[in-house]
C-alpha cells in the first residue's frame, strides 16, 4: 500500500510541477509542485484523472482595451470642426481623442514629455502634437489605434507655439529664441525658410522681443503672417518679400492674439487684464483698449490693472454682435473669486465661474474657413479636473450635459470592483433608479463633439464596475462593450449624523479626514445585497428596493479586541471558546441610546463607535436602502482597527468581517451579533502557534489612509517585508513557547484577510456538504467554521444561528487572499444566494412569504458529488485541497521574492482559472484544479498604492485598475478579446466632405484682398528656400506606417491610408536619393574643379618638363 501511495505522490508532483518555470519572472525558485506534508495523497489521483482541463496558454494574451475618465493633468486642447472630434493633451505625454459617446481613444508619447500644443489637420485624419522635449509628432488617426507617422526633434531651439493654416501642408513653428521655422507636414522636413527674430523687429530695437507666443496667417491674405512676441511686439510679416509690413508695440506682455474674420483688425490679450484692438491701417497704437473687469477710476485715469487675460477669441456673427470670449482678467481685489470664463456679446458681459482652474478653451464655429463669418455655437472649456461645453446659442449660456464618464474622480476613488457577465436585468434596473437623480438646467441641444463612428461589436454580455470613494459615495457604472456610463450613485454617509465642527475628535485617532471613505465593497448581483466597509470601522448592509421607504436605521455595536481579561483559557475540551448562539444578546439599538448609555471612566473611551447613526426615521429613495449598520467600538481607550475582510451571504442571512484583532459574524435578518472574538480564539485547541494571548499595544493601522492614492511611489516590497515571513512561520511549528519571544509577540496580532461563505465539507469524515464560513488569516492559516442554520425557512427569523469551530485548520505561506470551490467535475460552484425580492413590495403585505434560495450553481449537477475541490490562494502560493479528505492535491509557489496583491478565481471560455497580480508587476494565470502556469507577463510596475488598491480581475478575461487619480484603465488577458478588439473600438476618422467656401463675390474678390494666389510650395520648397541646417532638427520616422495599414485595413480608407503611407515612404526614399545625388554632384563638381586647376597648371609645359 505504501508503494501505491508513493507513486501517487510522484504523480501529483509531476502533474503540478510546471515545465521550465514556476511563476516565471515572479522570483519563484521552488519548482511549484509539492504535496502538503500533513495530508495523504491516497485519494488524490482519482478526481484529478476525471477532470479534463480545457484552458491552455493559447487562450491568454494581455493588452490594454480602453481608458475611461478625465485625462490626468491636462495641458492642451484641439478640435476638428469638420470631423467634430476633440483632442486633449496631458502633462504625462498622453493624448485623449473624444468623439460621439463610445469614441474614446488614448495614445501615449513614448518620451512621456508634456504636450504643449495640439493641431488637427482639419478633415485629414491626422494630428500634430508639440511636446515639451521640443519634438513635433504627426499622428495618423485613420486607424483605430493612432500611431506616430513622423517625428521632428529640435536640437537647438525650444518650441513655444505652432500654427497650421486650414488646408495647408506647411506648419509654422515659433521658438523661445523668437525665430519662426516652417515644417512640411507630409515629409516632416524643415524648410530652409526661416523668419529670424532680428529680421522681424526693427534694427533700432535694443532688446530681444522674447519667445513667440502667437502665429497666424491673415484671413485676408495667406501670404501675410502675424507674429506675436511675449514682450508686446507684434510683427505683420510678408512671406513673399521676406520683410515686415508693419510692426506694433504695446507696453504689456502679450498672451494671445485673435483675428476679425475680415482680416483688417485683430485683438490682443495682455498681462494687465487688458484687451487691445488694432487696425492694420494705423498700427502705431491700438484704436481700442479695454480692461473688462477693471474698476473705472473717478478722476478719469486708466482703470486699475487686473489679472492676466491668458487667452482671447474674437468670433463674428452675421446677424448679431461679435463674441469676445476670454479666460482670466479678474480684478485683484477679490482674491477668493473662482476661475472664470467671460463672454462679451455686444454690451452684455457674462462671467461663468468654474470649479477648477482653466487650462484652455476653444470656440466651436460653423465654418472651418477663417475668412468667413464664424457663427460660434459653443465653447469647450478644459479645466484642470473637468471638461465643460457652454451653449452660445441661448442667452443664458447653459452647459451641455456631458456624455463622457469624466466625473469618476468627483471624490477620490478608494476601491473598485468589476463584474462581467452579471444578470442582464441589473443594468436597466439600476439605471431606472439612478435616472431619477438627474440634474435639470442643461442645454437642450445635441452634444456638439459628435465625430467618429462606433458600433456595439460582438461582445454582448453585461458588465458593471463599482467604484467606492473618499466621501462615502459608491457609483455603479455600466461598462458593457468597452464603454462606461454611470447608472446609479449611492451616498453611504447619509446613514450617519453630520459631524459638527470640533466634534471630529472621536475619529481623529483612526482617520484624520474623510471618515466615510469606502474601504471594501461586497456585492451579490443575484440577490442584489450590497455591503460596504468604511474606514471608520463600520459595515453597512444594503438591500435593493424599487419603492421609497421612511424608516429607522437598525444598528449594532461590536466589541472586537483581543484582551487578556476577556479570553478564557481553561482546557479547550471542557470549555469551547465559541459561545452558544442563544447566549448572545441581540444588542439591537436604534442608536439614540447607544452613545448615551456608554460608561466612560474619566477620559478613557470605551464602547463608543466612531460615528453616530441617525436616530430619527430616514427617507430612503428607491435603490439601495440601508438595512443594518454595524460599528466596531473603542476598547479601553483604543480606537477600533480598520476592517480588512468582508463577506455577505444572502441565503444564510449573514455578514462576516474581520480586522487585525479578530472576526465578527452578524445575522442581518435577526439583527444580532453571532460571534465576536479574537483571531487566536478561533483556533480553539487547533492553534499551531501555541501563543499566549496578550493585551494589545496600540498598533499601526492595517491600511494606510485610503485617500492617499497619489502618484508618490510607495515601496510595497518594503511595506510587506514587515509582515511575518513564511520562513518564520514554518519554523515556528517546531519551536517551544519560549524559543523566540519576539516572533510570538509579533504573531499574536493575526489579521483576518479573507472570508468566504460556501456549502462545503467542514470536517474530514463529513459525508455531505453543510454551510461553512472559511476564514483566512494574515499568517496563512485557514480556519473552517460550521454554520448551523434553522432547518426550515419559517424558523429562520426566530431560531438562532449557531457558529461553531469545525476543528479544521489548513496552512499556506503568506496572507490568504481568496477562496473558491469547484465541484467534482472541476466546475466553479456558485455561492448560495437568495433570489432577489423587493423588501417593500406593495402587492405583498405579509412578511412571512417564503424566501427562494439557490444553494448551488445551476450549471453543476443536482448532486454535488462525494467530493469537491477547495482553491485557496495566498500572497505567496496557491493550493488545491480535495474535500472532505483535506488532501492537498496541488500546490504552486507563485513567488518567493515578491507577493500577490490580488487573486481571483474567474471563468473564461466556459472554464475556470486563477488570475493573479503580483507586486513586481507580473500578471499570471494558473489552470484549475492542477495549478499549471498558463500566462506570466511582466506587465505593470506597481509604482504607487493606487494601482495596488484598485486592481481587480473579473470573468471573461477582463481586469481594471486606476491608472491615475482620474482614470480607469481596462485591460484583457483573453486572446479572443485581443483578437476582436479592433472591431470593438470606435473609428476616429469618418469620410466627410469639407464644406465649400462661401462665394465671396466679384467686388470683394477684387478689392478685399490680395489679387495674386499664394503658393506656399514655391516659397517654402527646397528649390526656392533651400535646405534647413541639419543640426537644427532631426527627422525620426514613426512606427505608425505598417500599423496604420493594419489598423485601416478595410474599405476605401484602408486603400487611401496605404497609398498615403506608400507615398510618404516613397517621398522619404526619394528625399534620401536626392540627398545622395546632391552629394555625388558636389563631389563630382569638386573633382572637375580640381582637375581643371591641374590642367591649367601644366597646360604649357612639355611632356619632358613634368
Amino acid at each position: 500500500m505504501k508503494k501505491f501511495n508513493f507513486r501517487k505522490v510522484l504523480d501529483g508532483l509531476t502533474a503540478s510541477s510546471p515545465v521550465g518555470s514556476s511563476g516565471g519572472g515572479s522570483g519563484s525558485g521552488a519548482g511549484g509542485g509539492s504535496v502538503h506534508p500533513g495530508g495523504t495523497a491516497g485519494a488524490a489521483g482519482t478526481p484529478r484523472e476525471e477532470i479534463q482541463e480545457t484552458l491552455t496558454s493559447d487562450y491568454f494574451q494581455i493588452c490594454k482595451t480602453v481608458r475611461h475618465g478625465f485625462p490626468y493633468l491636462p495641458t492642451a486642447l484641439a478640435f476638428d470642426p469638420v470631423q467634430k472630434i476633440l483632442a486633449i493633451g496631458t502633462r504625462t505625454g498622453a493624448i485623449r481623442i473624444l468623439g460621439r459617446p463610445g469614441v474614446d481613444c488614448y495614445c501615449q508619447h513614448e518620451s512621456g514629455a508634456a504636450v504643449l500644443q495640439l493641431q488637427f489637420l482639419i478633415n485629414e485624419g491626422a494630428l500634430v502634437s508639440a511636446c515639451a522635449d521640443d519634438a513635433l509628432h504627426l499622428w495618423n488617426l485613420r486607424q483605430k489605434r493612432p500611431a506616430v507617422l513622423h517625428s521632428l526633434k529640435f536640437n537647438r531651439e525650444r518650441i513655444t507655439y505652432c500654427h497650421l493654416p486650414f488646408q495647408s501642408k506647411w506648419l509654422y513653428v515659433g521658438t523661445e529664441r523668437g525665430n519662426t521655422h516652417i515644417v512640411n507636414i507630409e515629409s516632416f522636413i524643415l524648410s530652409g525658410y526661416v523668419i529670424m527674430w532680428n529680421k522681424a523687429i526693427e534694427l533700432s530695437t535694443k532688446t530681444h522681443p522674447g519667445p513667440v507666443v502667437h502665429l497666424s496667417d491673415s484671413p485676408r491674405d495667406e501670404g501675410k503672417l502675424l507674429i506675436g512676441y511675449e514682450n508686446g511686439t507684434i510683427v505683420f510679416w510678408d512671406l513673399r518679400s521676406k520683410r515686415a509690413d508693419l510692426r506694433a508695440y504695446y507696453d504689456e506682455a502679450i498672451h494671445s492674439v485673435a483675428w476679425h474674420h475680415e482680416g483688417k483688425q485683430f485683438m490682443c490679450s495682455h498681462s494687465d487684464g487688458s484687451l487691445t484692438l488694432w487696425n492694420l491701417k494705423s498700427p502705431n497704437r491700438p484704436f481700442q483698449t479695454t480692461i473688462p473687469h477693471g474698476k473705472v477710476q473717478r478722476d478719469g485715469k486708466k482703470p486699475e490693472s487686473c489679472k492676466p487675460i491668458l487667452k482671447v477669441e474674437y468670433k463674428t456673427c452675421k446677424n448679431s454682435e461679435p463674441f469676445v470670449i476670454f479666460s482670466g482678467g479678474l480684478s485683484y481685489d477679490k482674491p477668493c473669486r473662482r476661475p472664470s470664463l467671460t463672454i462679451m456679446h455686444g454690451k452684455a458681459i457674462t462671467v461663468l465661474e468654474m470649479d477648477h482652474p482653466i487650462v484652455d478653451f476653444l470656440t466651436l464655429c460653423e465654418t472651418p474657413y477663417p475668412n468667413e463669418f464664424q457663427e460660434p455655437y459653443a465653447v469647450v472649456v478644459l479645466l484642470e479636473k473637468d471638461l465643460i461645453v457652454v451653449d452660445l446659442t441661448q442667452s443664458n449660456f447653459p452647459i451641455f450635459e456631458n456624455p463622457y464618464p469624466i466625473d469618476i474622480h468627483e471624490s477620490p476613488v478608494t476601491c473598485t470592483e468589476y463584474f462581467a457577465d452579471c444578470p442582464p436585468d441589473l443594468i436597466p434596473v439600476l439605471y431606472s433608479v439612478g435616472a431619477k437623480h438627474k440634474k435639470q438646467g442643461y442645454s437642450n441641444k445635441e452634444w456638439p463633439i459628435s465625430g467618429g463612428a462606433w458600433n456595439l461589436g460582438a461582445q454582448t454580455y453585461p458588465e458593471i464596475i463599482i467604484t467606492g470613494h473618499a466621501d462615502g459615495s459608491v457609483k455603479f457604472w455600466d461598462a458593457s462593450a468597452i464603454t462606461l456610463q454611470m447608472l446609479y450613485k449611492l451616498k453611504t454617509s447619509k446613514v450617519f449624523e453630520k459631524q459638527k465642527v470640533g466634534e471630529g475628535k472621536a475619529t481623529a485617532e483612526i482617520v484624520e479626514e474623510d471618515p466615510f471613505a469606502i474601504q471594501m465593497m461586497y456585492w451579490c448581483p443575484e440577490s442584489r445585497i450590497f455591503c460596504v466597509a468604511g474606514v471608520s470601522a463600520y459595515v453597512i448592509v444594503y438591500k435593493f428596493s424599487k419603492h421609497e421607504v421612511n424608516t429607522e436605521i437598525a444598528s449594532l455595536e461590536v466589541r472586537l479586541q483581543c484582551e487578556v481579561e476577556d479570553i478564557i483559557t481553561p482546557e479547550p475540551e471542557t470549555n469551547p471558546p465559541f459561545p452558544d448562539a442563544s447566549s448572545q444578546l441581540p444588542s439591537l439599538k436604534s442608536l439614540s441610546g447607544s452613545t448615551n448609555t456608554v460608561a466612560c471612566e474619566g477620559t478613557m473611551k470605551d464602547s463608543i463607535p466612531c460615528l453616530s447613526v441617525k436616530a430619527r426615521p430616514v427617507r430612503m429613495p428607491p435603490g439601495y436602502q440601508a438595512d443594518l449598520v454595524i460599528q466596531l467600538v473603542w476598547v479601553d481607550g483604543e480606537p477600533p482597527q480598520q476592517i480588512t475582510s468582508l463577506a455577505v451571504n444572502s441565503a444564510y442571512g449573514l455578514v462576516a468581517f474581520g480586522n487585525c484583532n479578530g472576526l465578527a459574524v452578524v445575522d442581518f435578518m435577526q439583527k444580532t451579533v453571532l460571534l465576536s472574538m479574537g483571531t487566536l480564539d478561533l483556533y480553539g485547541s487547533s492553534d499551531p502557534y501555541q501563543r499566549q494571548p496578550r493585551s494589545p499595544r496600540k498598533s499601526r493601522q492595517f491600511a494606510a489612509g485610503l485617500t492617499e492614492l497619489s502618484d508618490s511611489p510607495v515601496s510595497l516590497e518594503l511595506e510587506r517585508c514587515k509582515s511575518p515571513t513564511s520562513e518564520n512561520r514554518e519554523n515556528s511549528f517546531s519551536r517551544s513557547r519560549s524559543s523566540s519571544v519576539s516572533s510570538i509577540d509579533r504573531d499574536s496580532k493575526e489579521a483576518i484577510t479573507a472570508l468566504y461563505f460556501m456549502e462545503s465539507f467542514a470536517r474530514k469524515n463529513d459525508s455531505a456538504v453543510s454551510s461553512c464560513l472559511w476564514v483566512g488569516t494574515g499568517l496563512g492559516m485557514v480556519i473552517i467554521l460550521s454554520l448551523n442554520l434553522p432547518a426550515s425557512d419559517d424558523l429562520r427569523q426566530s431560531e438562532p444561528v449557531v457558529v461553531s469551530p469545525s476543528g479544521t485548520v489548513l496552512t499556506l505561506k503568506g496572507a490568504v487572499l481568496t477562496f473558491a470551490c469547484l465541484d467534482c467535475m472541476g466546475t466553479l460552484t456558485h455561492r448560495p444566494y437568495e433570489v432577489w425580492r423587493d423588501p417593500h413590495s406593495a402587492d405583498d403585505g405579509d412578511k412571512t412569504r417564503k424566501r427562494k434560495l439557490v444553494m448551488h450553481s445551476p450549471s453543476s449537477s443536482q448532486d454535488m458529488g462525494d467530493h469537491q475541490f477547495a482553491v485557496i490562494c495566498s500572497e505567496k502560493q496557491a493550493k488545491v485541497f480535495s474535500l472532505p479528505s483535506q488532501t492537498c492535491l496541488y500546490v504552486h509557489n507563485i513567488t518567493e521574492t515578491s507577493f500577490l496583491l490580488r487573486a481571483d478565481v474567474v471563468t473564461l471560455c466556459n472554464s475556470v482559472c486563477l488570475a493573479c497580480f503580483c507586486a513586481n508587476g507580473h500578471i499570471m494565470t494558473l489552470s484549475l484544479p492542477s495549478l499549471r502556469p498558463l500566462l506570466d507577463i511582466n506587465y505593470l510596475p506597481v509604482t504607487d498604492m493606487r494601482i495596488a488598491r484598485t486592481f481587480c480581475f473579473t470573468n471573461e478575461g477582463q481586469a481594471l485598475y486606476l491608472s491615475s487619480p482620474t482614470e480607469i484603465q481596462r485591460l484583457t488577458y483573453s486572446q479572443e478579446m485581443c483578437d476582436n478588439l479592433q472591431d470593438m473600438l470606435g473609428d476616429l476618422f469618418t469620410p466627410v466632405e469639407t464644406p465649400e467656401a462661401q462665394n465671396r463675390g466679384f467686388l470683394k474678390g477684387l478689392f478685399g484682398g490680395s489679387g495674386q494666389a499664394f503658393d506656399r510650395e514655391e516659397l517654402f520648397g527646397e528649390a526656392t528656400a533651400g535646405k534647413a541646417s541639419r543640426s537644427l532638427a532631426q527627422h525620426i520616422p514613426g512606427s505608425g506606417g505598417i500599423e496604420g495599414v493594419r489598423g485601416a485595413a478595410g474599405g476605401v480608407i484602408g486603400d487611401l491610408t496605404r497609398a498615403r503611407i506608400a507615398l510618404d515612404e516613397r517621398g522619404q526614399k526619394l528625399g534620401e536619393l536626392d540627398e545622395r545625388t546632391a552629394s555625388m554632384m558636389a563631389s563630382a563638381e569638386a573633382f572637375s574643379k580640381h582637375a581643371h586647376e591641374v590642367m591649367l597648371k601644366y597646360k604649357d609645359k612639355k611632356w619632358y618638363q613634368f
